[in-house]
């Protein structure tokens, strides 16, 4: 999923994730340029920027070293760099902990921010202005990539955490010296002192364009082959190892090579394959300040480049812009059929104004299931009313701690997961009972209500679920929960007819 999650190490830490880069003219200002990142996929209420790593945008100017098959982005040496650095939470009495943040400029000044507040932090002569915060995420995947097929947003209502930094093009950029950048987002480990045995790693994690490590380098019809995403993101952005570029280009060539056959026509000749694996192994997502951003100008700088022709638009990538489709469409068929994924749009489309990154979803998700069955409500709540009650077929093992409200139930299911759950109240009268998630479910906000109510001569049994997602995505949530709920009254069914 662009770059969430991609690799082991990403997985285990998602706070130094580089879920995504954007780079667009911004649309209030078209004298200003913005470049956004993102980190910590399907991040909750909860989350916070992590004290232990650095946070960076960095760009270089890059010159067109080749046309065609001999297709080359040249980046240079200096580099143009903003690194967020982000401090431990501040306890507010009476109110939620806070935390603070400072961007170090490419000159080396300092913007000291507060994280999540909407109007962000400005050089004194307005020339910068960062911001910091959870936001609603602006990627729009909406494809089974493995199977090539449309598919709803898999990201839908998730939320990152954002940092960006919106320049005046002229004064930062300068772009009379050259106005073609390539633009890469990392995150890196904090200075620390030296570990008593082995050594930290050069870096966490970077995103350059889109889809490099989970689409390219870790396609899945490539058989069983070694997972390289976690190699890859050890790499230096703008200086691939040399005794490693080979066994990326080679990943590059074979993946490329799959798409381009996977509708059985062949798009890419042997020259022009080797040519786009090249230009892809400089990973970092190329803008021309000098000319517009729009929806529809992701990729048109390497596809205008490998096809020989000067290229015509800004390239970048905006918040609204359908990349997966474009980046699909020219990896399998170059631009010959137009592919479109099954959503036209993220959750939120990103906003007009600074930090054009809309708000976080906060909207509860809702999951119900119902089923009748042809036994008195009395009877079926006996057996399920009880909050520590064993009838779920998906759970091996139920603890009960305290009594009532309160009390605290640990699930063991069948699979080795632990859940554990508060019980917030029961009416045996009415025949129901309501909780709260405490954890195991990736969710927060997560309440459950499970009532019998009779129907003629046997009753119907609901189980509600509202929850926001918090560290899993919210369809992943969704389809945890809804399992739950379909085996359990369906077994419910079988039992009582």
């Amino acid at each position: 999923m662009s770059d969430h999650i991609d690799g082991p190490r990403s997985i285990g830490d998602p706070s130094i994730d580089t879920t995504d880069l954007f780079t667009f003219m911004s649309p209030e200002n078209p004298a200003r340029t913005v470049f956004a990142a993102d980190v910590f996929p399907s991040a909750g209420s909860s989350a916070v920027f992590s004290d232990a790593a650095n946070h960076a945008i960095v760009a270089r100017r890059v010159t067109v070293a080749g046309l065609g098959d001999a297709a080359k982005f040249q980046p240079g040496e200096r580099e143009i760099r903003f690194s967020f650095r982000f401090d431990r939470l501040e306890a507010q009495p009476g109110a939620k902990p806070i935390q603070r943040g400072t961007c170090t400029l490419p000159g080396g000044q300092t913007l000291r921010f507060v994280v999540n507040d909407e109007r962000g932090a400005t050089t004194p002569d307005g020339t910068i202005r960062v911001f910091a915060g959870l936001r609603s995420d602006p990627f729009n995947l909406a494809w089974l990539v493995g199977a090539l097929k449309p598919f709803q947003n898999l990201l839908e209502h998730d939320n990152v955490l954002c940092f960006l930094v919106d320049v005046d093009t002229k004064r930062v950029l300068d772009p009379a010296e050259g106005s073609l950048f390539g633009v890469i987002a990392e995150t890196t480990p904090a200075p620390a002192a030296s570990a008593l045995v082995g050594h930290p790693p050069r870096r966490f994690d970077w995103v350059g364009r889109p889809e490099q490590t989970n689409v390219r380098l870790n396609n899945a019809h490539l058989g069983p082959v070694d997972d390289l995403r976690d190699l890859w993101n050890q790499q230096t952005p703008f200086a691939i190892a040399p005794e490693a570029a080979p066994l990326f280009r080679k990943r590059l060539l074979d993946s490329l090579h799959q798409y381009d056959m996977s509708d059985g026509k062949e798009d890419w000749p042997p020259a022009q394959l080797a040519a786009s694996a090249n230009v892809f192994l400089d990973d970092f997502q190329l803008i021309d300040v000098a000319k517009p951003t729009t929806d529809t100008s992701y990729l048109e700088i390497e596809k205008s480049t490998l096809n020989g022709r000067p290229y015509q638009t800004g390239g970048g990538r905006t918040l609204n812009a359908l990349d997966i489709d474009m980046l699909l469409t020219w990896l399998v068929n170059r631009d010959r059929e137009p592919l479109h994924g099954g959503a036209k749009q993220a959750t939120q489309l990103g906003r007009t104004t600074f930090p054009y990154l809309a708000p976080p979803n906060t909207e509860l998700q809702t999951v119900v299931e119902s089923v009748a069955v042809d036994a008195p409500a009395d009877k079926v709540w006996a057996l399920i009313g009880p909050f520590g009650a064993m009838w779920h077929p998906l759970i091996a093992q139920i603890r009960l701690t305290g009594t009532g409200a309160g009390q605290l139930r640990t699930v063991e299911t069948i699979d080795g997961k632990t859940i554990i759950e508060r019980l917030d109240s029961t009416d045996n009268a009415r025949r129901q009972y309501r909780y709260s998630g405490v954890t195991g479910m990736g969710a927060s906000n997560y309440t459950g209500l499970l009532e019998v109510a009779p129907k003629g001569s046997g009753s119907t049994l609901t189980w509600r679920v509202q929850y926001l997602s918090d560290g899993q995505p919210t369809i992943i949530i969704k389809t945890i929960v809804a399992t739950l709920q379909k085996v359990g009254l369906e077994s419910l069914k079988k039992r009582f007819g």
